[in-house]
């Protein structure tokens, strides 16, 4: 029996790779060529098509066709879930800030007290 993989999980796999996100963060500027995403990585092109695939099949990135090349644009609907799905536990950080904010608050009463 295999667990089949939701659409989230299959995000924050991709997103778990450093050089994945750099090739996201890239995109962010404009689509470009595997060439031009492989530029920067000491790695083979083989590599970073391996990656590419990951991001296409976590629909974080498409790939179109002019020609003979085939140029990637970040689909940024994958990072919009996981926004939407991150933002569930804000409550929890700010109330953490809350604590914090009044526990540096006590601390610098505390010494001006001193």
């Amino acid at each position: 029996m295999t667990i089949p993989v939701d659409h989230l999980s299959r995000t924050f796999a991709a997103l778990a790779d450093p050089t994945r996100r750099a090739i996201l963060a890239r995109l962010s500027a404009g689509e470009a060529t595997v060439n031009e995403l492989a530029e920067p990585f000491p790695m083979s092109l083989p590599a970073v098509s391996r990656h590419l695939k990951v991001l296409e099949q976590a629909g974080l990135i498409t790939r179109g066709r002019t020609r003979q090349w085939r140029p990637c644009r970040l689909a940024a609907q994958p990072l919009e879930d996981v926004a939407d799905w991150v933002a569930r536990y804000r409550p929890f950080w700010d109330d953490g800030f809350d604590r914090l904010e009044e526990h540096l608050r006590t601390l610098r009463t505390g010494s001006e007290d001193a």
